[in-house]
């Protein structure tokens, strides 16, 4: 049984290796200009010896982009959901070759068939359920207005967050993480005065 564990957490380690080596190959060269040999190589591989930790090209960028959220969630786990997705953002300017893989990846995966649909399924439905208990309290605090509906604020901070981040790609003035802090402006209720 303790032999059974070793190829297992070496294994283990292996792909986190890899991960540790393709987010930071992919945020510094992007997407587009990083082949599956690069990051092989970065991580001391073959292209084959990479993919036989994940099965798959889209399997691979899809444990990326979960180890670029978790990554995320750590770094700001001290923020509620609104403000770290906020932090997000502003973070993600300092790693655009990260928010092309997401854009591009999460575009080919809107397909049913794509073997990552699920995940970004699953990803965007927990990401929507949290920024909505968070609407929901700042609503009973009186500082968000209670005139919308959470789960639909919730679903637009996700579309501007996404949508602000594409633009980004394309010589974007506005800093993306200041236009969803403007919007959130606009959303909050102004202080009493007393």
């Amino acid at each position: 049984m303790a032999s059974s564990r070793g190829p297992y957490a070496k294994g283990v380690a292996k792909r986190a290796e890899i991960l540790r080596a393709a987010l930071e190959v992919i945020a510094r060269h992007g997407y587009r200009r990083t082949s599956t040999r690069e990051l092989a190589a970065a991580a001391g591989l073959s292209e084959a010896g990479m993919l036989h930790y994940f099965g798959s090209k889209e399997k691979l960028f899809e444990e990326v982009l979960r180890a670029r959220d978790e990554a995320d969630a750590a770094r700001f786990a001290d923020e509620d959901p609104i403000d770290g997705l906020q932090a997000v953002i502003r973070h993600n300017g300092t790693v655009p070759g990260l928010v092309q893989l997401y854009s591009t990846f999460s575009a080919e995966a809107g397909d049913p068939e794509h073997t990552s649909h699920e995940y970004f399924v699953d990803r965007y439905a927990t990401i929507r359920t949290r920024l909505a208990a968070t609407i929901r309290t700042r609503q009973s605090e009186g500082t968000l207005t209670p005139d919308a509906d959470p789960g639909t604020i919730a679903t637009l901070l996700i579309a501007l967050s996404d949508g602000l981040q594409i633009q980004s790609q394309y010589a974007l003035t506005t800093n993306p993480a200041d236009a969803y802090h403007h919007l959130l402006n606009l959303l909050s209720v102004p202080p009493r005065n007393s």
